[in-house]
């Protein structure tokens, strides 16, 4: 326990030394969204009775807790590749298990603080939803998912340069294929059937019914829950990997 908090509390001294910035970079890209897409589209485009700007921001706190808790991995390459951090971490009495639940834990808390900043810029626009418990439980299940798969890539890529390349393979794609910005019904059935391998596909889909008052389906839970515990498998199989 001493170990996991140790972690977790580095990650936090970190974002408190970067909070302006990273505030910043949090704001910028769903401000964008908002004003092109959902201000200038809102009134034209309508899903299910509901205008654009009420399906978009569903989309974006999906989208931007995918990112920003995935994100962590960016730190922990730092760490690894020019501060030498984990090598102090291998030399530390600090288990593989604490180490892993710090890290996902740090990468879930900058996912929330995306949403919150999301949700506090998107009042502006006089959209109300509703953020009862099953939209945190999807939220918290999203950046569960995705803080676990930063960690376990973060301990296979050998570079820093690398880093960006799955950025770009794996989270822009899903950024824009996951259902955050056109429902995925709209789709051949071929392209749904994709897609509903995509942890995001169903993140967008519990976070945009819950918030939207719409019936909830336990398979998006289910299927977070599962695909959150085998990252996080995974990514205590990468550290036990990297630290032999």
């Amino acid at each position: 326990m001493q170990g996991f908090i140790a972690v977790y509390l580095r990650e936090l001294l970190i974002l408190k030394y970067r909070f302006k910035r990273q505030l910043a970079g949090m704001a910028i890209s769903p401000l964008l969204y908002l004003i092109t897409f959902g201000y200038a589209m809102g009134d034209v485009i309508r899903f299910g009775g509901h205008s654009y700007l009420e399906f978009l921001i569903p989309g974006l706190v999906a989208m931007g807790s995918m990112t920003q808790a995935f994100a962590i991995a960016t730190d922990i390459n730092v760490a690894r590749f020019y501060w030498n951090i984990f090598e102090e971490f291998q030399a530390a009495p600090i288990s593989n298990l604490s180490y892993v639940a710090g890290e996902v834990l740090a990468g879930m808390t900058r996912a929330l603080l995306a949403i919150v900043v999301i949700l506090l810029l998107s009042l502006p626009f006089g959209v109300v939803l509703h953020y009862g418990p099953m939209f945190w439980l999807a939220v918290l299940l999203n950046c569960f998912v995705f803080a676990s798969l930063a960690v376990a890539l973060a301990m296979l890529v050998k570079s820093h340069a690398d880093q960006s390349l799955l950025t770009n393979f794996i989270i822009t794609p899903m950024a824009f294929l996951g259902g955050t910005f056109f429902p995925v019904e709209k789709l051949p059935e071929w392209a749904q059937m994709l897609l509903s391998f995509l942890p995001l596909t169903h993140a967008s889909h519990a976070i945009r019914a819950s918030s939207l008052g719409q019936p909830v389906h336990s398979v998006d839970y289910l299927v977070l829950t599962v695909t959150g515990a085998v990252f996080f498998w995974l990514a205590l199989h990468s550290v036990n990997r990297a630290r032999d």
